[in-house]
């Protein structure tokens, strides 16, 4: 009679009531369980009856003898599954017979359903040049989607201006709110401490020529410009880019966009284009917006700290900015906003059909628009410093 035994050499039949023991009779191996399996306790482990199985002669067949086995959850069933690996790996039959009902019908449940392709890993590195045409694809793949959403977008715009979309007015009108108005409080927030923060950088520097007073036009044109575009495309990605990307996963979890296009409608056209609207015609308001809370975060600078008195700082001010300092600002903020809206909406209709997936499509939606801004950033400036704009 054999007894498995723990790392420590305890036997690990007498570890919580979990008790294997094993037994050769005549050619064959009867493996004994008794006591409580519970998954929250210390196990027995397979270590013996692998040896046992290994003993020469081997065992012409295994058997179960459960008589003595009490309470029991999955635990058993993980352990009798290891023993058929073990003995299917060496060409042993196996019989359940001697296990309760229960087992015997959820171990053949587990055993009729075929293990999905790439559950695990092999055991060894997969090439490299394997690795990167599976990387090849993947990437393929992804641009074959983005194109294919990009051009159900389009035509779904398309549709909307020409009024021959159908969604809800009341949808887009609580749109435009949750995009505008309802983001009013953290723009204010993030664009008044950016102007402090740009007019104290701009001090330590000026104040050293004597020229403290170009704090207004720094500020103003940094603004104007740049930033407050910038800086609210931040805030609206991981605002309402997530928001986007999860309402959408969640629908697409509980069916909804299968519903839509069950009756016949479009989900790009109800679902995804009132929100790209939505956020396109409010991103150069906020824009706007946030260009005078910039301001007017340096001007408590200038005039609180840099003995500027508040008429000569708004001159300055004026004096700096035009149109072809405030119109490019803008149009930079209707680009970022279709970033934004775009990406939030494409990765929440790929979203998986998981709760889990739904926070990895709003994450990704956040990640991917705040690249998407830094990059069409760049390009921007690129493009000013070309033309000389």
């Amino acid at each position: 009679m054999f007894r498995t035994r723990s790392a420590a050499g305890a036997p690990d039949g007498l570890l919580d009531g979990a008790k294997v023991h094993l037994e050769r009779t005549g050619d064959g191996l009867v493996i004994g369980l008794g006591g409580t399996w519970q998954i929250q306790a210390h196990l027995p482990g397979g270590t013996a009856v692998e040896a046992a199985l290994d003993a020469s002669p081997p065992p012409a067949a295994v058997r179960f003898d459960a008589s003595s086995i009490g309470d029991w959850d999955s635990s058993v069933l993980t352990f009798v599954q290891g023993v058929e690996d073990a003995a299917e790996a060496r060409g042993i039959p196996v019989d359940r017979t001697g296990l309760p009902e229960g087992v015997q019908r959820l171990v053949g449940l587990a055993r009729a359903v075929p293990e999905r392709e790439g559950a695990q890993r092999a055991a060894g590195h997969e090439p490299w040049l394997k690795k990167l045409g599976g990387w090849g694809l993947i990437t393929w793949d992804a641009m074959i989607a983005q194109v294919h959403f990009l051009g159900e977008v389009t035509m779904g715009l398309g549709r909307f201006f020409t009024g021959r979309a159908r969604y809800r007015r009341q949808d887009l009108r609580l749109l435009i709110q949750q995009a505008g108005a309802d983001a009013l409080g953290i723009v204010s927030l993030v664009s008044f401490l950016f102007g402090l923060i740009l007019a104290f950088v701009g001090a330590v520097q000026l104040q050293q020529f004597g020229a403290a007073i170009y704090v207004a036009d720094l500020v103003a044109i940094g603004m104007v410009r740049d930033m407050a575009a910038f800086m609210t495309a931040i805030v609206v990605a991981g605002r309402s880019g997530a928001a986007y990307a999860a309402q959408l996963g969640t629908m697409k979890v509980t069916e909804e966009i299968d519903a839509l296009r069950t009756t016949g409608i479009s989900p790009i056209e109800f679902l995804v284009v009132p929100r790209i609207v939505a956020l396109v015609l409010m991103m150069p308001l906020l824009t706007v917006y946030a260009d005078f809370v910039g301001i007017l975060g340096g001007f408590v600078v200038g005039t609180g700290l840099l003995d500027i008195t508040p008429r000569a700082y708004v001159q300055q001010t004026t004096s700096a900015l035009g149109m072809t300092q405030f119109i490019p600002g803008v149009v930079k903020g209707t680009i970022y906003g279709l970033l934004i809206a775009v990406a939030g909406c494409r990765h929440g209709m790929r979203a998986g059909s998981s709760a889990s997936a739904v926070g990895d499509a709003a994450t990704r939606a956040v990640v991917s628009g705040v690249v998407a801004i830094i990059v069409a950033c760049g390009v921007a400036q690129v493009i000013s410093w070309v033309f000389g704009i």
